[in-house]
């Protein structure tokens, strides 16, 4: 299951299916990862928070001691026994800004960044070329069933 939490107005405002884009990102990823539950549950795998730019500022100097807001944050969960993978969280502003400067839509942007987080949250990382080559192209595959373009094509920009 996936919880999301719109924290920020902002998000309906500019996206009032924002919660189940969300979602359906956050599923589709970890269908793509093999990580769905074979049966329904009842706790959330994966929180998505929709937040405000302050928040995630917040948040990105708590945890990893850098200044200002980014697009997304993932936080995974230490191993448990009721699977939980951990949050996301998104800070509408940057996704907002980053999304017109690179001739993107909102929603499409919205649920790359959730399925890249997501997919981080399982385990996947683009420290090296050859994880950016394999997370990328898993995107790009698991986008591509709900409709979003490459984002990595280049009339497509990049998510930062």
């Amino acid at each position: 299951m996936i919880d999301v939490e719109i924290e920020d107005d902002a998000w309906l405002d500019a996206l009032p299916q924002a919660a189940a884009l969300a979602r359906a990102a956050a599923e589709a990823a970890l269908a793509a990862a093999g990580r769905l539950p074979s049966r329904p549950v009842d706790f959330g795998l994966v929180t998505v928070l929709l937040t405000d730019d302050e928040a995630v500022a917040e948040l990105n100097a708590d945890y990893r001691r850098k200044a200002g807001p980014t697009n997304v944050l993932s936080f995974p969960a230490a191993q448990n026994p009721e699977g939980f993978l951990g949050d996301l969280a998104l800070a509408q502003g940057v996704c907002a800004r980053e999304a017109a400067d690179q001739g993107k839509r909102l929603d499409h942007h919205l649920q790359h960044l959730v399925a890249h987080g997501v997919l981080h949250l399982v385990g996947y990382d683009h420290m090296s070329e050859d994880e950016a080559v394999e997370m990328e192209a898993l995107e790009r595959r698991l986008l591509a069933g709900l409709g979003v373009p490459d984002p990595y094509a280049a009339d497509q920009g990049d998510h930062g």
